[in-house]
């Protein structure tokens, strides 16, 4: 859970901000930064652990940069399965973010301009709080998307117990060892967990004429 939660965080934080700047700015590659950022949302979760070995692995562009300068290693320990996490996490929030701040409408952001707030302010008091029912949806996605990440977390942080080993990890090692017992517990904490997670998720997304 706590992998989880701190990736989530991390998801949060980055995918309102990119989801902010593609919606407020119009620039050449809008469309194809679009289109990257979503791209873990489709990519197999083999291919993405390669990227990520690629870029923080110990010969990695970042990962060699972060050891040879702080001697921070991320591969097989619990802030790569952070990692791992936050990027396969990140285009749910990203996504629903974009989406939300959109629907907002020009005219609110004009009324606000015309009243001499600045860009930070207009996104602070008036497209945050507008927007936050599909944020706070896609944020609730994003933490079921990455309490379930496997393929990826193996990659980057491996099955360590006590380590770097998440929920589905000890599932797949429980299973592997004929403990069903924890098998079944574990698939069960998992299951009513993202079932709670998705009522929430509808709950935010009902239309407010809905809720009358």
């Amino acid at each position: 859970m706590s992998v989880a939660s701190l990736a989530t965080l991390f998801a949060l934080l980055f995918g309102v901000l990119l989801a902010w700047v593609i919606h407020r700015f119009r620039f050449p590659g809008r469309n194809m930064l679009d289109a990257v950022l979503t791209l873990p949302m489709v990519l197999p979760p083999t291919v993405l652990g390669y990227y990520l070995i690629v870029l923080i692995g110990r010969n990695g562009v970042i990962g060699g940069w972060l050891e040879s300068t702080f001697g921070i290693t991320l591969m097989f320990t619990w802030q790569g399965a952070v990692v791992a996490a936050s990027v396969v996490a990140f285009p749910l929030v990203f996504k629903s973010a974009r989406a939300a701040l959109e629907g907002v409408g020009e005219k609110y952001e004009n009324a606000a301009r015309t009243l001499g707030c600045g860009e930070w302010q207009i996104f602070l008091r008036v497209l945050l709080p507008m927007a936050v029912r599909g944020i706070a949806a896609g944020t609730m996605l994003a933490f079921a998307r990455a309490m379930g990440e496997f393929g990826a977390t193996l990659m980057v942080a491996g099955n360590l117990p006590g380590r770097t080993q998440t929920m589905p990890l000890a599932v797949y090692s429980a299973v592997q060892t004929g403990n069903q017992d924890l098998a079944n517990m574990l698939v069960f904490v998992l299951s009513a967990a993202c079932v709670v997670i998705l009522w929430i998720t509808g709950a935010l997304l009902k239309p407010k004429w809905e809720e009358r």
